[in-house]
């Protein structure tokens, strides 16, 4: 691993670095004036998009799960702010500590698996699940079980799901061409003009001068409609968790398969792939005590997540990426405190405009996990494993990406078996 600003900075690698549960962060530690030298607009666009990302779709997820199960304006108000500012903080953290892009957020289909839930069991009783999870996933860490476990999960077979999970976001792109060509057509061709031109894309990102001719698109067709409401701030409200056996045995498991596996697992294949070593047991740890913190004030729990960090590695040079996700981080902080104005003004824009932004920042990323995916070893495995992530299935509430990953690792070991004997074969 490389730092910049400050040289080349290596992290601890070899026997040394074997007897550390816990991987050691990278000394030294980017001061103010190497952080100053490392970003420049690429990295604060990414940063931007990443946040603009989490704080569209991702955030009416948290909105439809809440109004499923009845939860009030204040209850969702304190779960946005736990999901965007604590998970902020410790984006920056991490990203400062180990120079890499480590964008933390919450677990969408975790998320997901709460509407159902709800309907049978009572708010506290779901917090309950989430000190449950948290303390899980820190037992799992402490002992290095996922760091192992992780390590012998074939690049390709991840690179699989990942493909399939991230599928949507150039179908999206299509579709809004399709469904709304004002908004959607100018932020393509933009895109692609200043993409063939690099001589101006390295001045002006393509993906930056997509966003700004999507808002002027949406201006000029004056669909930007914010609804009406009062509040600014968020008011994050302490919740007491109240015990469950039911909540504990329902939610608890699929939770941390979602965080570890689903979400982690996506996240940590995306900083793999472009160049990244990405800490397992540390972000297994910081999850879990993060999780415990969310839950304080009715929050699910705490990943790494996949499609945001995907946007934080689209572009630039590897050692200065970590730039981008302490912008991101520093912007989350802020959505968080002002959830409900960021939220309405978000959700204002038309659907086309964040499918578009969405899919433009993804295609690289997604060009990336086929190229890996199906390049080499493991290629019948991989499709298995793409083919049933894309289908969307979910057993026992636990979603695809999952069971595309055990039915791709066991058609590996039942057709590819020679596959995993050949060096590098783990992520």
């Amino acid at each position: 691993m490389t730092g910049g600003g400050d040289g080349e900075v290596s992290a601890p690698t070899g026997p040394t670095a074997r007897r550390h549960l816990v991987e050691r962060p990278v000394r030294p530690f980017p001061g103010l004036r190497g952080f100053a030298r490392d970003i420049g607009p690429l990295y604060a666009a990414n940063g931007l998009i990443g946040l603009v990302f989490a704080g569209t779709g991702p955030v009416a997820v948290i909105l439809a799960v809440g109004a499923q199960g009845g939860l009030s304006q204040t209850q969702l108000a304190s779960w946005i702010f736990g999901a965007f500012f604590l998970n902020g903080v410790l984006t920056v953290a991490a990203c400062w500590i180990y120079r890499q892009p480590l964008a933390f957020f919450w677990t969408i289909p975790g998320a997901v698996l709460l509407g159902p839930a709800l309907g049978h069991l009572a708010w506290p009783e779901v917090v309950t699940a989430f000190v449950v999870t948290g303390l899980l996933i820190v037992v799992l860490g402490l002992t290095g079980l996922v760091r192992r476990a992780m390590a012998i999960v074939p690049m390709p077979i991840v690179m699989a799901m990942v493909a399939g999970v991230f599928l949507r976001f150039g179908v999206d792109l299509v579709r809004s061409l399709r469904d709304d060509a004002a908004i959607a057509a100018p932020m393509v061709v933009v895109f692609l003009l200043l993409s063939a031109l690099p001589v101006i894309g390295r001045r002006v990102p393509p993906i930056i001068a997509a966003l700004v001719a999507g808002v002027l698109a949406v201006a000029v067709s004056g669909r930007f409609a914010p609804g009406a409401g009062a509040e600014w701030l968020a008011a994050p409200v302490l919740q007491a968790p109240q015990w469950s056996w039911q909540a504990v045995l329902e939610l608890v498991v699929p939770l941390a398969i979602t965080v570890l596996v689903v979400q982690n697992g996506q996240g940590v294949a995306v900083l793999r792939a472009a160049g990244h070593e990405p800490p397992v047991t540390a972000i297994t740890l910081a999850c879990g005590g993060w999780s415990l913190l969310g839950a304080a004030v009715g929050a699910v729990s705490t990943c790494l997540t996949g499609p945001t960090n995907a946007l934080l590695v689209a572009s630039g040079k590897r050692e200065r990426q970590y730039t981008a996700g302490v912008v991101c981080g520093l912007l989350a902080m802020v959505f968080g405190l002002f959830a409900p104005l960021f939220t309405r003004l978000m959700l204002a824009m038309p659907g086309a405009f964040i499918a578009a932004l969405g899919g433009l920042a993804m295609l690289r990323v997604l060009q990336t996990s086929f190229v890996t995916a199906f390049g080499g070893r493991f290629g019948f495995a991989a499709l298995i494993t793409f083919v049933v992530t894309v289908s969307g299935v979910e057993v026992l509430s636990i979603g695809s990406p999952f069971w595309g990953l055990v039915a791709g690792l066991a058609v590996g070991w039942l057709l590819e078996r020679p596959d995993f004997a050949e060096p590098g074969t783990s992520p």
